[in-house]
C-alpha cells in the first residue's frame, strides 16, 4: 500500500493530471518519420487511454484493485532467494542507461542497476533460466510487458520525468528496502510513497514522478510494467501500439543493447565454471 507523507521537503506537481509526450525523456524525439508518426498516434492514444480506462486514472492505485496483487506478495520470498543469487555479480550487471539509451537524460551513472526478465514484450532466455521462480510468479500478473531487478545504489535521485506511454501501469514489488524509511521514497503526482519489502506499490509512471535513495544501503525492488485496464475501443488501440512499439528506434537499440550486455555476461560466466580448479 502507498504512504503518503506530505512532510518530506521533495517538489511535487501542481496536481494529479497527465502532461502528454515524454517529459524527461527527451532524446526519445528521433529525426525520424516512423517515430514522429508513432509519437503523434501515441498522444492521441494516451487522450482515448483516459478516457476508457476500467479503474479510473489515480497516479497510485490500491492493491485491492488488482485481486492477484496478493499472490505476488505472498511468494516474495521466492524472489529475494533468487535476487540474492543475482547481487553475487551485481558489480557486473548493466545500468539502465547502457540499455535503454534514452534514460541517459535523466540517469547516466552507475548507481541504477537492472537485471532484466522480459524487456518490451521480448523475453531474456538466459536470465529466466537463472530466476525460474521469479519468472513463474509475475506470470501470474495479466497483461505482462517488462519484468525486472531495479537496483538503486546507495545516493541515487532519478529526477522528475514521465513514463514514455500511459497505455501500462508499473508495479513494484519491495525486495531489499533499507533504514531509515524516511530517506528512501518514490513521489508520484503529489503523492510520496515508502516500499516495504514484501509489500507491492502500483502507479501510473505517466504521471509525473521521482525516486531517491539517501540511505547507506542499496535498494532493490521487483519492476513490473503491464497492461492499463481499459474498455473498448481504448483497449484494441492499446494493444495495437503495444505490438508496434516493437519497431520504434528506442526499443529496438534497447533490445540490441541487452543481447549485447548478455552474451558477454554469460560467456564471463561459462569460462569462471571452465576454468581447472586447483
Amino acid at each position: 500500500m502507498a504512504i503518503s507523507d506530505p512532510s518530506i521537503p521533495r517538489k511535487a506537481a501542481a496536481g494529479p493530471s497527465q502532461k502528454f509526450g515524454t517529459e524527461g525523456l527527451a532524446d526519445m524525439a528521433r529525426p525520424s518519420r516512423i517515430t514522429h508518426f508513432f509519437m503523434a498516434v501515441v498522444s492521441w492514444a494516451e487522450r482515448l487511454n483516459l478516457r476508457y480506462a476500467k479503474l479510473g486514472n489515480p497516479p497510485v492505485y490500491e492493491n485491492s484493485a488488482f485481486p492477484w496483487a496478493l499472490e505476488i506478495e505472498r511468494e516474495w520470498l521466492a524472489i529475494r532467494k533468487e535476487l540474492d543469487e543475482v547481487l553475487l555479480r551485481q558489480s557486473e550487471l548493466p545500468s539502465f542507461h547502457e540499455i535503454s539509451t534514452d534514460v541517459k537524460s535523466i540517469s547516466s551513472d552507475d548507481r541504477w542497476k537492472t537485471f532484466f526478465l522480459l524487456g518490451f514484450g521480448v523475453r531474456s532466455e538466459h536470465n529466466i533460466a537463472a530466476c525460474p521462480q521469479t519468472w513463474r510468479i509475475v506470470n501470474k500478473i495479466p497483461g505482462l510487458t517488462t519484468a525486472m531487478f531495479s537496483i538503486f545504489q546507495p545516493g541515487k535521485h532519478l529526477p522528475p520525468h514521465r513514463g514514455p506511454y500511459n497505455g501500462v501501469l508499473r508495479l513494484h514489488l519491495g525486495l531489499i528496502v533499507p533504514e531509515p524509511n524516511h530517506k528512501l521514497a518514490i513521489r508520484v503526482g503529489e503523492q510520496v510513497c515508502h516500499w516495504r519489502e514484501g509489500k507491492v506499490l502500483i502507479f501510473d509512471d505517466a504521471f509525473e514522478h521521482e525516486a531517491w535513495n539517501d540511505t547507506d544501503e542499496t535498494r532493490v525492488v521487483l519492476f513490473v510494467d503491464f497492461v492499463k485496464p481499459l474498455k473498448f475501443p481504448a483497449r484494441f488501440v492499446n494493444w495495437c501500439l503495444m505490438n508496434l512499439a516493437l519497431f520504434t528506434p528506442f526499443i529496438k537499440e534497447g533490445l540490441d543493447n541487452h543481447k549485447a550486455w548478455e552474451k558477454k555476461f554469460y560467456a564471463e560466466a561459462e569460462m569462471l565454471r571452465n576454468q581447472p580448479r586447483h
